[in-house]
């Protein structure tokens, strides 16, 4: 259910924003039940620590594990669903035009409705060859028993391997959406920061590039940017403050 807006985050919306960004982290993916990077651990992964299966040296060194282990979190994402919370931001990307920044590597924006969603951290959606890079289409979903070995698939253009196509601990984020990203931000008007506590680096970094002219809104159950150019930190969840706060920025483009 969606949150009144407060009367002093009322009043600083109070104008026409026309260049908004949405910049999403893990807490929104959590309203959704799917668990956060460090707290995905169920029977079957417990005796690994997620970090350390998130490089691409254990990449190479147990490519089965770490293909199963992407599996298994491509399944949780597939039985969870995009709350009111990514609804409104399809809205706002559909109807003001917005650019959707995500830190998450799942699909739930997309399967909202936001289309060019910009994923700084890759997506659990777009495989590639470890090899040549080519791209590579998953079945509709993993198998339905999670299993802690699976081999990855084969490239058919080469002779390596299909890699999850989420950046690992030690890899660059993609230059392409670094630019995209940073060139919405910097033309902003208005930011939305939505569940993300500001300290995955070089990511959260981005958000710092937004013009001084520009309203930065903190959307977060416990806010946590510790930074002077919050405008406004509202202590509420994506799923209750954004229909809220969406509803609002289109009453005013009306």
């Amino acid at each position: 259910m969606a949150s009144p807006l407060p009367s002093a985050l009322r009043a600083l919306l109070h104008r026409r924003f026309t260049r908004i960004v949405v910049f999403s982290g893990a807490g929104m993916s959590a309203e959704s039940g799917i668990p956060t990077f460090r707290s995905g651990r169920n029977g079957l992964w417990n005796a690994f620590d997620p970090q350390a299966l998130a490089t691409p040296q254990a990449w190479r060194r147990d490519r089965d594990t770490v293909w199963g282990w992407y599996e298994w979190r491509r399944g949780l994402v597939m039985a969870a669903s995009p709350h009111a919370g990514h609804g409104a931001v399809a809205r706002l990307r559909n109807e003001l035009d917005a650019e959707v920044v995500t830190q998450n590597v799942d699909n739930l924006h997309e399967r909202a409705g936001a289309d060019g969603v910009m994923h700084l951290h890759g997506s659990l959606f777009s495989p590639r060859c470890d090899t040549c890079g080519a791209p590579f289409s998953l079945t509709a979903s993993p198998p339905p028993e999670p299993s802690r070995q699976r081999p990855p698939p084969p490239c058919p253009a080469c002779p390596g391997a299909i890699r999850p196509g989420v950046v690992w601990f030690g890899e660059s984020l993609d230059p392409a959406v670094v630019e995209a990203a940073t060139a919405a931000i910097i033309r902003c008007d208005l930011l939305l920061i939505v569940g993300t506590s500001g300290m995955v680096y070089p990511a959260a970094g981005l958000v710092d590039l937004a013009p001084p002219d520009a309203l930065i809104v903190e959307i977060n159950p416990e806010p946590a940017r510790s930074t002077g150019r919050i405008g406004y930190a509202w202590a509420t969840t994506a799923a209750t403050g954004l229909p809220a706060l969406a509803e609002h920025l289109l009453a005013y483009s009306r």
